[in-house]
């Protein structure tokens, strides 16, 4: 009876180090296409928000982080546009903190003197049917910032017409559009302070 418990458990011990052998290697061989796909979802996204034809350089691979700046607290990644070699605009990760249902997270193109390239949302809890029309696949709403200058800290056409500017606000949510609207107004007041101080921030993936 002992022998055969202790046969047992050999055997369960080795069908035990097998499998966690066997996803161990299943992990390595799919690390890099789950890596590539991941690029590729970034790129396309990427090119919703700055026209691929504007910069020539790797962008994805041409990134810093910024650490508490107006694009919110904790680090952003900003990949860089270049045209032969000079920063055209970037590509930033930006945060509205205040949003209805908690923080927004926002991909918003800018070139240097302001103006926005484009912006969607990456990540959102608003409320469904409401507050959620800030993401393209419920509504353009997101697309009308494509080509907006931000003239400086007071401009005050940026913000929702509630409040005297120029964007919509949703019916029954204004808290949400007015969060987006102030986050993409800090993150091209950013941009505008931009590319002098890109040398300054360390690489993406850089160790600390």
């Amino acid at each position: 009876m002992l022998n055969t418990m202790r046969k047992h458990g050999v055997t369960l011990a080795l069908f035990a180090a097998g499998f966690t052998g066997l996803v161990a290697v299943v992990n390595t061989l799919t690390q890099p296409v789950i890596a590539h796909q991941a690029m590729l979802q970034q790129k396309k996204l990427f090119d919703q928000v700055i026209a691929p034809d504007s910069y020539d350089n790797a962008i994805q691979q041409d990134c810093v982080v910024a650490n508490n700046t107006p694009l919110g607290s904790g680090a952003h990644d900003i990949y860089i546009a270049r045209n032969q070699g000079k920063p055209v605009a970037v590509v930033m990760q930006t945060t509205a903190p205040d949003g209805y249902g908690g923080a927004i997270q926002l991909l918003v193109a800018s070139d240097f003197s302001g103006t926005v390239l484009g912006t969607r949302v990456t990540e959102q809890h608003e409320t469904p049917g409401l507050g959620d029309k800030i993401d393209v696949r419920v509504s353009n709403w997101i697309l009308g910032f494509a080509g907006k200058q931000v003239t400086g800290p007071d401009d005050a056409a940026w913000a929702v017409k509630k409040d005297g500017g120029q964007f919509d606000q949703f019916t029954g949510a204004t808290i949400t559009p007015r969060a987006v609207v102030n986050a993409v107004k800090r993150a091209a007041l950013f941009a505008k302070t931009l590319p002098p101080e890109l040398a300054t921030f360390p690489s993406c993936g850089a160790s600390s």
